[in-house]
């Protein structure tokens, strides 16, 4: 079923031009979710939600003007391109977008729709994941396990003739395990997802994914205190791309770039980082969770090469900031749904891998800390300046992985840390998460080989170890 009739689409981008507007664009959005809960071993709640719209943006002599509605009958659609005329207002500022000029990548393929699958399945694999981690012993107190699905798919028209569309399947596991031991309380997580149909779980164990959060979380409680101090950090792959993400990537998309509000602005061509570091943002990438056919303006996604061999190259640009740069389009421009309106942001962001074994990076280490999965942090995207907790962390002793440690945060600047990265690992891992912005959320993957940063404060309650570096 089309999302909009062609020839409704083409009346509705005429009737908002009629004021005299430069450029405007439809965005209509049709999205299906499902969210199942298991805790306690009881299924705790089923919601399922369909929601549906479109929004107009108008551009006059660089006003920008947006509206929205959820009304996509004919006559509300054709009622709102009537208001988004009259409420569009020439500005004096100088008008300009980045040209789409590729064609569109096939949508993702999804061999299982999960919209078809019975609920009763999704509570039996949950089921199986929570008896999965009871499993793993009495210490186990707690076990939370989620699911999660949706469709998106969306549909672009603009005045300039595209007319784009695109259909996003996702799919995610979330398993919560909680030790308790003596009155002390230990927690782990762990949240695999793709772009994918319920197929996904054929290679996926939720079974498997329970019992490493339940195994984790009862290694924590044997952990001992982490040591604080200024040493080498060698960060793992997957996750550990958050660090980059959060403290460098919201740094190099081009809104706060052309507001001159990261440290990044203006050093197109400049060494930002060790001449071993490649950074990529890559929304082309098979199943993964920031993968589109088209961005959310009908730009087809690219691969971006943003940092290469220590060398910034570009910035992640939507089309307007493209057009006030004039630099090419790089298929950026996001949005959380038809309510809002697109501005610059990541897909799948990565560190490129290099030529290290993880074994090779801890031998070369005498001491430090093995950052092996990192959690929640807080990012200055102006400064860079970032703090992480890091989830599981090893001392790395005499160059091998020492006793688990916890309470670890690491403490350090993104810009800074990108230049004392001398060790990058072969093993590249990219996770899901959904980054925040500007009140938006959107889907992206974060990912990293193992690296190591050969300086970082670590902040811990642990007393520093006779031998290792203080601050």
């Amino acid at each position: 079923m089309p999302l909009l009739d062609p020839s409704l689409a083409d009346a509705v981008i005429r009737r908002a031009l009629r004021s005299g507007a430069d450029f405007a664009e439809l965005f209509v959005e049709r999205k299906r979710n499902q969210a199942v809960t298991v805790e306690e071993s009881q299924v705790q709640r089923v919601s399922s939600g369909n929601d549906r719209g479109a929004g107009l943006r108008i551009i006059h002599g660089g006003v920008v003007s947006y509206i929205y509605t959820e009304d996509l009958s004919d006559t509300g659609l054709l009622k709102t391109a009537e208001v988004a005329a009259s409420v569009g207002r020439r500005g004096g500022g100088r008008f300009a977008l980045g040209q789409v000029v590729d064609t569109p990548h096939p949508p993702q393929e999804v061999e299982l729709d999960p919209g078809g699958v019975d609920v009763e399945a999704k509570v039996e694999l949950l089921l199986e994941a929570d008896q999965a981690a009871r499993e793993k012993g009495g210490e186990i107190r707690q076990v939370a396990v989620g699911y999660g699905e949706s469709r998106q798919e969306v549909l672009v028209v603009n005045s300039e003739g595209v007319q784009h569309q695109d259909a996003r399947t996702r799919v995610r596991l979330m398993v919560q395990a909680v030790a308790e031991r003596n009155g002390e309380i230990q927690t782990a997580m762990e949240a695999p997802g793709a772009q994918r149909g319920f197929e996904f779980f054929d290679e996926a164990s939720a079974a498997e994914y329970a019992r490493m959060a339940a195994e984790r979380a009862l290694m924590l409680l044997d952990a001992a205190p982490s040591p604080a101090g200024t040493m080498p950090v060698v960060v793992g792959n997957e996750f550990g791309g958050v660090l980059f993400h959060e403290a460098c990537g919201h740094g190099l998309e081009a809104d706060f770039v052309s507001k001159g509000s990261t440290v990044f602005t203006g050093k197109v061509g400049q060494t930002v980082a060790s001449p071993i570091v490649t950074a990529i943002d890559d929304g082309t990438l098979k199943a993964r969770w920031g993968t589109l056919g088209v961005d959310d303006e009908g730009v087809p996604t690219r691969r971006t090469v943003l940092i290469q061999d220590g060398v910034l190259v570009s910035y992640m640009f939507d089309r307007l900031r493209a057009g006030q740069l004039a630099h090419p389009v790089t298929g950026n421009g996001r949005r959380q749904s038809y309510q809002h309106l697109p501005i610059p942001r990541m897909t799948n962001t990565f560190i490129a891998p290099g030529a290290h074994s993880v074994e090779d990076i801890i031998a070369a280490t005498p001491r430090g800390l093995y950052a092996r999965k990192l959690g929640a942090g807080q990012v200055d995207v102006v400064t860079g300046d970032f703090v992480f907790a890091v989830t599981e962390g090893y001392l790395i002793e005499a160059g091998r992985v020492g006793r688990l440690v916890r309470g670890a945060t690491i403490v350090g600047n993104g810009p800074r840390a990108l230049h004392r990265i001398d060790m990058v690992g072969n093993d590249l891992k990219l996770a899901p998460g959904t980054c925040g912005k500007d009140g938006q959320g959107v889907p992206v993957s974060v990912g990293q080989p193992t690296i190591r940063i050969s300086e970082l404060t670590v902040g811990g309650t642990g007393v520093v170890p006779a031998g290792a570096m203080r601050p």
